[in-house]
């Protein structure tokens, strides 16, 4: 399908993404690029034969390439798209992996004055806890959702090969707006991650912390686990999606104040009402995914 793959930052989606597109015979030659203190990581994906070769140096790890991934933290996207803008080819395919789209696309228009209509922006639903090219997965995209947020000036041709890219390395591709994406993964995703780490945050500064832990069920495990994820790529996607989080932040305020009244004023019937919408709630959606 493509020649030369570049994965720039091979960590874990990278490394992963890689890894299927050599599975799946979708490329001769995959190459990644990485800063020169990332140079551990670039050899172990050689050693490990994620990768064929590595470079800290953009213009020859880009150089042929017929599809260019963008996996670094969204925090870094300016600075990427400064880095390829003098040698950027209108005649290869670029696209990303970021979990935020809006600031994806804005970083691209300040940098290029327009969208490039060669590049195609999008963000793989999956992931792990690991980190690093080591965690990669051959299989981390089968069967999962893979968003793709094009614009008006988007190549459609462009657009239906890096569909077509996706599909083959398993996953179920879907198109909305950049702006409906950030929406729904503020409340789905990033507000998730922001209360595992405030409740975790918060336990774990007690003076009683070894005992909470010590008997803390598989339940706190599971609702903490998301709290275990890379800090400094979490700090880059909530303060890149800041102003969908805030709204969802405040309206939990305000639920976690109706339950504190409930609470205190021993109203039993608001506080069933509650719990078993949110029961209800959750079927629905146990419903909808399990289809």
């Amino acid at each position: 399908m493509f020649n030369k793959l570049c994965i720039i930052g091979p960590g874990l989606i990278g490394g992963s993404i890689a890894r299927a597109a050599r599975q799946r015979d979708l490329c001769n030659e995959i190459v990644g690029y990485g800063r020169p203190e990332d140079v551990r990581n670039l050899i172990k994906g050689k050693e490990l034969k994620v990768i064929d070769d590595f470079y800290s140096d953009i213009a020859p790890a880009v150089a042929e390439a017929n599809l260019v991934v963008i996996a670094t933290p969204v925090g870094s996207i300016d600075f990427i798209f400064e880095m390829l803008k003098p040698i950027w080819n209108n005649e290869t395919i670029y696209t990303d992996v970021g979990s935020t789209k809006a600031n994806v696309i804005n970083a691209a228009k300040r940098v290029f004055g327009k969208l490039p209509e060669n590049f195609i922006p999008a963000h793989p639903i999956a992931g792990a806890e690991q980190s690093g090219i080591e965690a990669s997965l051959a299989d981390l995209f089968v069967n999962k959702r893979l968003i793709i947020t094009p614009e008006e000036d988007t190549n459609s041709e462009l657009l239906q090969k890096v569909t077509l890219f996706w599909e083959r390395l398993g996953a179920q591709v879907s198109i909305m707006s950049s702006e409906h994406h950030d929406a729904v993964f503020a409340a789905t995703s990033h507000l998730p991650h922001v209360l595992a780490f405030a409740l975790v945050n918060m336990l774990g500064r007690k003076d009683e912390k070894t005992e909470i832990f010590k008997y803390a069920a598989s339940g706190f495990k599971d609702f903490t686990r998301i709290a275990s994820s890379d800090p400094t790529m979490w700090l880059d996607i909530c303060l890149a999606n800041k102003d969908e989080i805030i709204p969802l932040i405040e309206q939990l305020q305000d639920e976690l104040n109706n339950i504190q009244k409930s609470l205190k004023n021993d109203n039993k019937q608001q506080l069933l009402d509650t719990f078993n919408y949110a029961r209800q709630s959750r079927q629905r959606f146990l419903d909808l995914f399990e289809n």
